[in-house]
């Protein structure tokens, strides 16, 4: 029998360990970070290293810059990413943690500058509907 560790529930230490490890240094100068509001991210320590690392520069919540709530229309990990990981990840049978972190890293480095293209223009276009309904509820699905 195999015994499978169990991966440890995602905390604000371990968040903040991410984005100091592993994220941020990877961002370009002059970035603008955004994140949602779930638990993780909203811890006091998140947000002082965000307020340290990006003043002025990061949206969600507890943010100087305000992030409309519940706006997936608007925002491409959330109408795109998302979708396009669990479509790909999941095409053929994942045998084990380490096999769906592999998948998921190929699946992140297959997108190509052609399908980023695609996306700026739906996020465009989405962005133009939000204009001319004057921020009203609209469902884009």
């Amino acid at each position: 029998m195999t015994q499978h560790r169990a991966e440890p529930t995602l905390t604000s230490n371990i968040y903040l360990d991410m984005l100091q490890l592993y994220a941020v240094p990877q961002f370009p100068e002059g970035v603008i970070f955004q994140r949602d509001g779930a638990p993780p991210h909203y811890g006091n320590i998140v947000r002082e290293f965000l307020d340290t690392t990006f003043p002025q520069r990061w949206i969600g919540r507890g943010a100087v810059m305000a992030w409309p709530p519940r706006s997936p229309d608007i925002t491409p990990l959330e109408f795109y990413l998302r979708g396009y990981v669990k479509q790909h990840v999941y095409s053929e049978r994942i045998n084990d943690i380490n096999h769906l972190k592999q998948r998921i890293t190929d699946v992140i480095h297959s997108v190509t500058p052609g399908v980023l293209t695609r996306v700026w223009e739906e996020l465009d276009y989405r962005l133009d509907v939000c204009r001319a309904t004057n921020g009203a509820h609209i469902d884009l699905r």
